[in-house]
């Protein structure tokens, strides 16, 4: 009995040990969301975005490549950090974000390319992906655009080049000289 007592009372010990040391690193973590939020940091001056579905543009694009490109430009996009919140096309929560941007993805060019012919001669088979980007304000006033390329040369499947596609977009946006305050310093195009 006695040793039940003593190991109930040990673990109780531990349980408040560990919770006295998850308290700071839980009270940092809100001060830090609190100062992101109070427009401090880069994501709140950035505000929010929503990405638009890809558009295939004159060219037969495959859906498949299409829902690539756009899942990745989800995913890259958040890592960046740019923006203090990523929406989804058709997401109803960003009806009510102030000053939110939106992007949107025009495919312009596309080479399909042969994973078997990268596999065996590393020099033809490439997969290659150009598209036009824009953020834009809700009424429609671009103040971001770029021409950007994606593709895979050597080893991967195909849809490797949506992937690097959209990761040169997010690349893009962050390295860029547009201000975030929703007025553009420059209209950037070219490519990348």
């Amino acid at each position: 009995m006695k040793t039940s007592k003593c190991n109930s009372l040990i673990a109780c010990g531990i349980a408040l040990v560990a919770i006295m040391l998850a308290l700071p690193s839980l009270l940092s973590g809100q001060t830090a969301a609190a100062k992101s939020s109070g427009g401090n940091g880069a994501a709140a001056t950035r505000g929010s975005v929503q990405i638009d579905q890809v558009d295939p543009g004159i060219l037969g694009l495959a859906y498949s490549f299409q829902i690539a490109i756009y899942e990745n430009l989800v995913e890259e996009l958040k890592k960046t950090k740019q923006f203090q919140q990523v929406f989804r096309d058709g997401d109803l929560r960003a009806r009510v974000i102030p000053n939110l941007l939106v992007l949107k993805t025009t495919v312009e060019k596309y080479t399909p390319g042969s994973e078997t012919r990268r596999a065996v001669t590393t020099v033809s088979g490439a997969t290659k992906l150009t598209v036009r980007s824009q953020l834009l304000t809700r009424e429609g006033k671009v103040v971001f655009e770029r021409t950007v390329n994606g593709d895979v040369r050597f080893f991967g499947s195909n849809l490797r080049a949506t992937h690097n596609l959209a990761h040169n977009i997010a690349k893009t946006i962050k390295q860029s000289s547009w201000s975030g305050s929703g007025q553009p310093t420059a209209i950037l195009t070219g490519e990348l």
